[in-house]
């Protein structure tokens, strides 16, 4: 059996996307309104429009890792929220996370995926390019300003 599992986005489980994506954001930030919008109404916001949030478990520590995918246009979606408990980090599981949420994006019927960062979550904006993603000024100029932290857009293009 797997130590690793992908759940899917469930009410009960609404709490550890808050805690998990509060607990980075606050330590490496601060919240900002459309943080707080989102991880207080994660059905409201990512969910019923559309999107996706899964969740990655390990048998041993239970939830360790989290993710949004948050539709933006018509077939358009931002990968956001993403995070790993500190206890876990280095276990591969941001890696298996973001890649079963590539997956379902296109499942979803995506043409356009993008996210938004900060040099400052190195670690993160390196896992991104090794999977596909490229540094895109567009999307910096159409999404980037949303965020005072943003100083990183993503395009997705595919494996490399």
């Amino acid at each position: 059996m797997p130590s690793l599992v992908i759940r899917e986005f469930s009410d009960d489980l609404a709490s550890h996307f808050h805690r998990i994506n509060a607990q980075w954001i606050a330590d490496m930030y601060m919240l900002e309104p459309t943080d707080i919008e989102v991880l207080e109404n994660p059905r409201e916001r990512i969910v019923d429009p559309g999107g996706a949030i899964l969740f990655v478990e390990d048998r041993e520590l239970g939830i360790i890792g989290t993710c949004g995918l948050q539709k933006t246009g018509d077939r358009q979606f931002e990968l956001t929220k993403m995070g790993v408990v500190p206890e876990a980090r280095g276990r591969g599981a941001g890696e298996f996370l973001l890649h079963a949420m590539i997956d379902r994006a296109f499942a979803l019927g995506c043409d356009r995926l993008y996210l938004l960062s900060n040099t400052k979550g190195a670690t993160g904006v390196r896992l991104y390019e090794k999977t596909g993603f490229v540094h895109d000024t567009g999307i910096m100029e159409e999404f980037g300003r949303r965020y005072a932290r943003c100083n990183v857009a993503m395009l997705y293009v595919g494996p490399r």
